[in-house]
């Protein structure tokens, strides 16, 4: 993708509206640019290696994968799951808990570079353990 510097006053709403059109690839890219860039200016003094972790922590599922997990899901408390769609289920979980375990190591990798505990790195970002019912 080319790109070409260009200065233009324009409003948040409108930034948005732009951002919105971006095909999925391309707003993933943006998304992961633009936590870095609140990470960098919140805490400057963070290194290379922590804002890339922040950004690899605050990544989020993609839209689609989410919703297509959150509809099978409700299929299968429904009990209208057909086999095929029980097995894309399976995969989908396996794709979440893979992001899953990328975060978490995300997580170590950082308390261990702020030679902190797990738990206390957390508690400090906010970050909650999640409960499962």
């Amino acid at each position: 993708m080319s790109t070409i510097r260009v200065e233009a006053h324009v409003s948040t709403e409108q930034l948005l509206r732009a951002v919105e059109q971006l095909p999925e690839p391309d707003l993933d890219s943006f998304v992961a640019q633009v936590v870095m860039m609140r990470a960098q200016r919140a805490a400057p003094h963070l290194s290379h290696d922590e804002t890339a972790l922040l950004v690899q922590i605050n990544r989020p599922l993609p839209p689609a994968l989410q919703q297509r997990f959150d509809a099978l899901v409700a299929k299968r408390q429904a009990e209208t799951l057909t086999p095929a769609e029980h097995q894309e289920l399976i995969d989908l979980t396996d794709q979440i808990e893979q992001h899953d375990a990328a975060r978490l190591a995300a997580l170590v990798q950082l308390a261990q570079l702020r030679q902190t505990s797990l738990q206390q790195l957390m508690q400090s970002l906010g970050i909650q353990s999640p409960t499962y019912a």
